[in-house]
């Protein structure tokens, strides 16, 4: 049984980042298990220079305290799991472009997610001869309009449709879904702490941790961190990184009581440690949405 912890090494982690790593530690070391790190790596065209972000990403999780419990794994390691996992899976392939995708699915979720409306899963051997002299094929489950039921720790139930969605990339890349959920299940993951931008995709995320024989993980689906309009935070919005608020003279402990009064857990300006953070810890009450920077 394990929590973790999976930044992808796009970019350095800002406080939103940063606060649901302290949850996701603060759950784990709660309920007593191990709580691990991994480095989502898969896709090479927006991670080009991972293990130098993902260097900085371990040392600004460990300068808060967050340090793994157990080697840190890498996905872009892993290939030889995700594709024995693609094997075991009920798929077909698909050829249709994201223009063509957009024009026949239904409008997207919350998430962004453009439900798959299945064009490609009853082609015949034929045409499907015919699209792959064109392109290479996608790879996609064949999930039947399975309708899944999962429970969120805060949200409560969270039911979904889920659609034929895509597991290897027609550039021969592991998708998201796949790997975290072969990642989640053979690291023996148990409850998965995450920003709530994310919740939509549990039942698809549950879905295939069950026709892989598993049982997904306890969901906790944290509120996110937005600017002062309201939109999720990201680098854009300027001082949000361990580094950059260390130039205004922030250090990694101040960064630390912030994210702890935003939990309710600490004074603004109490010093504090996460061992200190754990023993106030209520894993009933749900982080709610926090605006950075906080109103002075």
């Amino acid at each position: 049984m394990a929590g973790r912890f999976a930044p992808s090494p796009t970019s350095d982690l800002h406080v939103g980042n940063l606060r649901t790593a302290v949850v996701s530690w603060l759950a784990a070391r709660h309920a007593g298990v191990p709580h691990l790190i991994r480095v989502e790596d898969l896709d090479a065209t927006r991670v080009k220079a991972a293990p130098e972000v993902a260097t900085r990403q371990l040392a600004d999780l460990a300068a808060i305290g967050v340090v793994p419990d157990g080697e840190v794994v890498w996905q872009s390691r892993r290939l030889d799991l995700y594709e024995a996992a693609v094997n075991r899976l009920p798929t077909y392939e698909c050829y249709c472009t994201r223009r063509e995708i957009a024009e026949a699915a239904s409008a997207p979720h919350d998430d962004g997610h453009r439900p798959y409306p299945g064009t490609c899963r009853e082609l015949s051997a034929a045409a499907r001869a015919a699209r792959r002299a064109e392109r290479p094929p996608a790879l996609r489950v064949d999930a039947r309009g399975a309708v899944v039921t999962v429970r969120d720790r805060w949200a409560g139930e969270v039911t979904g449709t889920v659609d034929d969605f895509v597991v290897r990339r027609n550039d021969g890349a592991h998708a998201y879904n796949l790997a975290v959920v072969v990642d989640d299940l053979e690291q023996g993951v148990t409850q998965v702490v995450r920003g709530d931008d994310l919740l939509t995709s549990s039942p698809r995320q549950a879905w295939l941790a069950r026709a892989l024989g598993g049982t997904e993980p306890e969901y906790a689906h944290v509120g996110l961190v937005t600017n002062a309009v309201g939109a999720r935070l990201a680098k854009r919005d300027g001082v949000v990184t361990l580094a950059d608020l260390a130039g205004q003279g922030w250090t990694p402990g101040r960064v630390l009581s912030l994210i702890g009064n935003s939990l309710g857990l600490c004074e603004a300006d109490e010093p504090v440690d996460l061992d200190a953070l754990l023993a106030r810890f209520d894993p009933a009450l749900r982080p709610e949405v926090w605006v950075f920077p906080p109103a002075r």
